[in-house]
């Protein structure tokens, strides 16, 4: 079959629904927190060279950018077109091929593809001090900017891992010339960024908007990450909690090669206003909010919360269905949807939040609802007498979203 033939066999047989094969990513300055479900024994399925896996992308179309390698497909999703997932394609294939049949109108006339995508990052200790750039500086190596919002799902937060505190920003009375001279004592050991920043003490089922161009070292929480379609950044700190240090490498990542060795070019990525807003955790922390009066949802079987909704590129909801319910949920854009808890039915489909999976294994925990399907709404059902059923639901630009 062609590419076109075998996404519209998976449109027409998942009636708009895609049934997504789990996409595990390695990161090779990384240490697993096992909190993603992944088999124990797995987590170096890739070989101790690439390194351990501690995330998983959803709904993703956008490569991983691992450096030397790299599969052509990490970090891209496949839509399981059998029941064993033999007959497959590249979500990035079906939304290439079928375009505003799958991300609608809209979204396919402004990007010609489905540029959003999410992850559970599931790191045992925090991450370096870091920054995505925006649009400006990533289209300098021919890359979009990347938004990226945090949900600390309690569902896989049994434990917080090694340090639960995530640093952002910088302390508002921090000069450019402290900031840059951090940069330039990078390879001189610790470069002491983090005493320029300040950290908060991280909550579950709380989230935080994180812009292009902020720093931001994130805690070792595992994390629910919707983001704009880019896996564009740079490490800014050199060495971490317990001695852990970031190769130089990554200092320069993304950076133009005709900019090596330009610290000011480093220090421009930072939005200095964002950095330093004195107010940071007022304009960037996200408490869930529900999409209509909460009583007026609770007779009716289940709730909707959004749980990152400060950025228009990217956003995401989590749905409550409460045992026994069956629900019509309509939504006004496609959307790619993890299971968190439970099972049941989504339209004909079988659902379940598994306990264990081992790498290569199918799923029934991860779908993809095109444009239309969404807006007909999809009908979830909880099958458990006393277990609730929770989804979390990643969109692109949602109409539905009324940004504050």
């Amino acid at each position: 079959m062609t590419n076109k033939e075998l996404a519209e066999k998976a449109l027409k047989e998942g009636n708009g629904v895609f049934r997504l094969i789990p996409n595990w990513v390695p990161r090779s300055f990384c240490r697993p927190g096992r909190r993603i479900k992944l088999h124990p024994d797995d987590y170096y399925a890739l070989g101790l060279e690439r390194g351990a896996i501690d995330e998983r992308w959803f709904a993703s179309t956008t490569h991983a950018e691992n450096g030397p390698g790299t599969p052509d497909d990490e970090g891209l999703s496949y839509i399981a077109i059998d029941e064993e997932g033999k007959e497959r394609i590249l979500l990035r294939d079906a939304v290439s091929e079928l375009g505003a049949k799958v991300v609608g109108e809209y979204i396919w006339n402004k990007y010609h593809r489905w540029p959003a995508y999410s992850k559970f990052f599931d790191n045992l200790g925090p991450l370096p001090h870091h920054i995505h750039h925006n649009d400006e500086m990533a289209a300098l190596t021919g890359q979009k900017g990347k938004p990226e919002m945090y949900f600390f799902p309690a569902q896989y937060n049994n434990y917080p891992g090694e340090f639960g505190y995530t640093f952002f920003g910088l302390n508002p009375d921090v000069t450019k010339e402290e900031f840059k001279k951090a940069l330039e004592n990078f390879e001189k050991g610790d470069n002491h960024l983090l005493e320029l920043s300040h950290a908060f003490k991280l909550q579950v089922d709380t989230g935080w908007d994180v812009p292009p161009g902020v720093l931001h070292a994130p805690g070792s929480f595992c994390t629910y990450e919707p983001q704009f379609a880019s896996d564009v950044f740079a490490m800014y700190q050199s060495v971490l909690l317990g001695d852990h240090t970031t190769p130089s490498n990554l200092l320069w990542k993304d950076t133009p090669k005709n900019m090596l060795g330009d610290f000011d070019h480093l220090a421009a990525v930072a939005d200095w206003d964002l950095n330093t807003d004195p107010n940071f955790h007022e304009h960037r922390f996200m408490a869930p909010k529900p999409v209509r009066p909460e009583a007026e949802m609770k007779r009716a079987g289940y709730l909707e919360e959004w749980v990152c909704y400060k950025c228009k590129l990217a956003c995401a909801k989590r749905l409550t269905v409460y045992p026994g319910q069956s629900v019509l949920i309509k939504d006004g854009a496609p959307y790619g949807l993890i299971m968190l808890e439970g099972h049941g039915k989504l339209n004909d489909w079988d659902i379940e939040s598994p306990t264990q999976i081992r790498y290569g294994q199918l799923t029934n925990d991860e779908f993809f609802v095109t444009a239309d399907a969404a807006a007909k709404g999809v009908k979830i059902t909880n099958q458990s007498k006393c277990d609730p059923l929770v989804m979390l639901k990643h969109f692109s630009e949602n109409p539905d979203l009324v940004i504050e």
